[in-house]
């Protein structure tokens, strides 16, 4: 009889949580089974890959829980101006409440896996696009130029991302408020 389901989500969910912290490299299997006390078994059966495609398939759930906050706070928030500035404060909030420990789970994944696996890179790929299409269609819905959403939705993610490491180095939230604030003021005026 095979694995519960309930196996494989946690797996992932936990490869999210490990990587975040402490980087695809740093991270093993070992760690990922004990963390999430799953057995050894599960990991294989739903991942017979091995690690990399556990790590594809956390990096696919971490975009789509970057994607499910947009829209959320789409509707909350109403304008993509908006919306930069609130994820910006989740952002601050979760740095801070980790200590400044965690960081994206893409970046710390695909910046050691990154161009040497094909496959890892094109998870990372469907993620950034993910999050730029979701902004995309904010900001064409608040009437930005086409000509010009492209730019503006790769300058948000590259402003996010830069700014966690910075925060994280900085051990201070300073960083991402600042560039959210400045990248939203940039998407308001277009």
């Amino acid at each position: 009889m095979g694995a519960a389901p309930k196996h494989r989500d946690n797996l992932v969910r936990t490869a999210v949580t490990l990587f975040r912290k402490q980087g695809y490299a740093a991270t093993g299997i070992n760690d990922i089974l004990k963390a999430s006390g799953a057995p050894k078994g599960s990991f294989y059966h739903y991942f017979p890959d091995g690690k990399q495609q556990l790590a594809e398939e956390a990096l696919g759930q971490a975009a789509a829980v970057i994607t499910r906050t947009l829209r959320r706070l789409r509707q909350e928030h109403g304008s993509a101006a908006a919306v930069i500035r609130a994820y910006g404060e989740l952002l601050g909030q979760w740095m801070e409440k980790s200590g400044f420990r965690d960081g994206c789970p893409l970046t710390t994944t695909l910046l050691e896996t990154v161009p040497d696996s094909a496959a890892m890179t094109a998870a990372g790929r469907d993620a950034f696009n993910s999050w730029r299409d979701e902004l995309a269609a904010m900001m064409r819905d608040d009437g930005v130029p086409a000509a010009r959403v492209p730019a503006l939705t790769s300058l948000v993610v590259s402003a996010w991302e830069g700014a966690l490491i910075q925060a994280r180095v900085d051990g201070d939230a300073g960083p991402i408020t600042l560039a959210t604030r400045e990248v939203a003021v940039l998407v308001a005026s277009a």
